[in-house]
């Protein structure tokens, strides 16, 4: 079956250019124009990708994608006429996945999705369960946990920490670890690893601030170290 995509866009006339273009590429979707909208849509209709555009009356993109992570890990592409990258990282830093600067051609759009679709669905290749210390990665369910507590992680965090913990002790620059997420294309940017970074460490380090297992090395970048040895 082919993925459902949820499109929140004000624009009316943009909205249906993108449903058609969504839909002609095969993909099956829904088409909202307001923000309190597209998460009662996005909680209702549990789809596999939600597109956000930034700017919509009742409630902008990025406090909806704050909202639904609180409760999902739906892969999340913003859709913006901000393109500073102090907009980039505003956006990141609420959960989303990846971030597109309008005006926008729509071949891109769609290459982004499938690349989002693709990172939310590992591949049968990568059966293994990964460990330090008390975090534990499973590749083929897409589940984080530390300890009992299952840990939900957007996307690119969970490319991000499986990377890290597949190669324990072993020093990524932010380069490397943006080629993990594929990266952001035009918009890409090494700033964008630190954000994903600190999320990930409010959602596995016993304390954010002084973390004992994706610790940084200086000048270089991160790695994983079993904190507890």
């Amino acid at each position: 079956m082919s993925a459902h995509l949820l499109v929140a866009e004000d624009d009316r006339k943009q909205a249906e250019i993108l449903r058609r273009y969504l839909e002609s590429a095969g993909y099956r979707t829904t088409i909202t124009h307001d923000g309190p909208t597209a998460l009662e849509q996005a909680r209702r209709l549990r789809p596999d990708l939600v597109v956000l555009d930034v700017m919509m009356p009742g409630m902008d993109g990025l406090d909806v994608c704050t909202a639904l992570r609180r409760e999902s890990a739906v892969p999340v592409l913003v859709l913006t006429a901000r393109t500073s990258e102090d907009d980039l990282l505003a956006g990141l830093d609420r959960g989303a996945d990846d971030y597109l600067a309008k005006p926008y051609r729509p071949r891109e759009l769609v290459a982004r999705i499938r690349a989002l679709l693709r990172r939310a669905d590992p591949q049968p290749a990568a059966r293994d369960v990964l460990r330090v210390g008390p975090i534990r990665v499973d590749a083929p369910r897409r589940e984080v946990r530390v300890g009992d507590t299952i840990v939900d992680c957007t996307p690119d965090e969970f490319a991000i920490l499986a990377t890290l913990v597949r190669h324990p002790e072993r020093v990524f620059t932010r380069t490397n670890l943006l080629e993990q997420t594929n990266g952001y294309g035009r918009d890409s940017t090494e700033r964008a690893i630190d954000t994903h970074i600190a999320n990930l460490r409010r959602k596995i380090e016993p304390n954010p601030r002084r973390p004992a297992y994706l610790v940084t090395v200086y000048g270089v970048g991160y790695k994983m170290v079993d904190g507890g040895r």
